[in-house]
C-alpha cells in the first residue's frame, strides 16, 4: 500500500480549512485517511497551522511521500523535518547512482 501525506479539504464555502493527513494514494482528496497529522487554516486570524512533526517523521520513515502542498506547509511549520527528508532522498539517489555505476562496470 503506497502512502501519501497530503492536505484534505474541510470547512464550508469561503471558509476553507485543511487537515494534513496520511492516506492511501488511491483515495480521493476528501476521502478516508489513516491518521491526521495537523491542520491548516489559511483564513484564520492568529494561529494558522499546527503540525505534529514527530508523527510526520514517523510516517516518512515508514515510506510515505509528501505532496507538494504538504511539503510547502511543513517548510513553514517544521522546516527541520523537510530538511531531514530531503537529505534522506538525496542519499538514496546517491546510493542508487553508485549501484548503477557498479553494475555497469
Amino acid at each position: 500500500m503506497a502512502l501519501k501525506i497530503r492536505l484534505r479539504q474541510q470547512g464550508r464555502n469561503n471558509q476553507q480549512t485543511y487537515r494534513l493527513v496520511v492516506t492511501d494514494v488511491r483515495t480521493r482528496r476528501d476521502g478516508k485517511y489513516i491518521e491526521m497529522l495537523g491542520w491548516y487554516a489559511p483564513l484564520a486570524t492568529g494561529q494558522e497551522a499546527m503540525v505534529q512533526a514527530e508523527r510526520v517523521t514517523h510516517w516518512l520513515q515508514q515510506g510515505a511521500e509528501l505532496s507538494e502542498r504538504a511539503r510547502e506547509l511543513l517548510g513553514r511549520t517544521a522546516p527541520d523535518v523537510v530538511r531531514w527528508h530531503e537529505e534522506k532522498q538525496r542519499l538514496k539517489r546517491l546510493k542508487e547512482t553508485a549501484r548503477r555505476r557498479k553494475k555497469k562496470a
